[in-house]
């Protein structure tokens, strides 16, 4: 019996708030093109934590037959 192992990862995103008549438009600069909305401050918020999670797996598949690494950076 073959078992999976999953390692969850804490990651912070900078995003940013469009405050217009219809709703909240949330955007994330360092993800170009992830973009969500809500009626309220709290739906946006979830939203955009689902669409970033969506975006960074369509990311990880695209690049799956690709030599990748990671480096660190310190700001």
């Amino acid at each position: 019996m073959s078992r999976r192992l999953w390692i969850l990862q804490i990651m912070k995103y900078t995003i940013v708030f469009h405050r217009t008549e219809e709703g909240i438009s949330v955007s994330v600069p360092g993800l170009p093109g992830c973009w969500s909305e809500g009626d309220t401050e709290v739906e946006a918020l979830e939203n955009i934590q689902d669409a970033i999670r969506e975006y960074l797996l369509a990311v990880s598949e695209m690049n799956r037959e690709q030599e990748t690494r990671e480096v660190e950076v310190i700001i």
